[in-house]
């Protein structure tokens, strides 16, 4: 899949999201990155530790968050993307459901969206978007409700009417990288189910699987411990996942887990 001017073998390797929340309130580094200044530098620091994409966010989508207006949104992502573009040699992600922040984002040189809703949030706009640009698009498992019969089969069975709208879109498939959406409308135990079982998921639909799982609550309740040291569970958590197919992990701590997904990779390959 090429993701700005850099082609990614997502068959065969497992590359590094690097995150950026340029946001005063995100569970784990709210306000540290929010001045533009502080940002670059972060930036750059990834950089040196091994990132090979930078998603960037400018709403909070933890727990309880609190919900901003598309104008406060773009206000906050498109100076950053527009500076980062402009220093940096580095594919771009912007993390956003919401079409004309998009849209925005996409002008200011984002080279993929990473949509939080899988293209439920509207009523097609962000399809279209997608369509029309021809941009990579992560699609992630949510839903309003987090009420299921047999989970793991409904995961599955909402992720295939997702990209059967994105197909009636004019989305191509090969564009498409998918994520179980760790922490989003979830228990605790439907959570290490769906990185459990992450090899079942790559297996129904032969695509790239994205797994956001850093320092989320899901290792807080395993290991007891707060968001900023949730280190080492969130490598335990991604070496899992390498291990069941993972094409991309999205992180915070990029030096640690670059390192263990290169082992882990080191050891799967031989």
């Amino acid at each position: 899949m090429k993701i700005g001017n850099r082609v990614f073998d997502l068959k065969n390797n497992c590359y590094i999201m690097g995150i950026l929340n340029v946001t005063p309130d995100s569970f784990s580094d709210g306000g540290r990155f929010s001045s533009l200044d502080r940002a670059l530098f972060r930036v750059e620091e990834m950089l040196g530790e091994g990132m090979d994409i930078l998603d960037i966010g400018g709403e909070s989508t933890r727990p309880g968050y609190t919900k901003i207006t598309e104008d406060e949104e773009t206000e906050r992502v498109v100076p950053v993307i527009e500076a980062v573009k402009s220093r940096f040699d580095v594919p771009v992600s912007l993390d956003t459901y919401k079409a004309d922040v998009a849209r925005e984002g996409i002008a200011a040189g984002a080279d993929m969206i990473n949509d939080i809703w899988g293209l439920r949030y509207d009523s097609g706009e962000m399809a279209k978007l997608i369509a029309e640009t021809e941009l990579p698009y992560c699609l992630m498992h949510n839903r309003k409700c987090g009420e299921y019969a047999d989970f793991f089969r409904d995961m599955v069975n909402d992720l295939h009417e997702s990209l059967e709208i994105a197909e009636k879109a004019g989305i191509s498939r090969e564009k498409i990288m998918l994520d179980p959406g760790i922490g989003f409308a979830k228990s605790h135990e439907q959570n290490l189910e769906a990185v459990r079982r992450l090899a079942e998921l790559k297996a129904e639909f032969d695509m790239p699987i994205l797994l956001g799982i850093s320092r989320k609550s899901m290792i807080g309740n395993v290991l007891g411990l707060p968001a900023a040291e949730r280190l080492e569970g969130t490598i335990a958590a991604n070496v899992v996942g390498v291990l069941g197919g993972a094409s991309v992990v999205r992180v915070h701590d990029v030096k640690e887990n670059a390192r263990a997904v290169k082992m882990t990779l080191a050891l799967m390959k031989g």
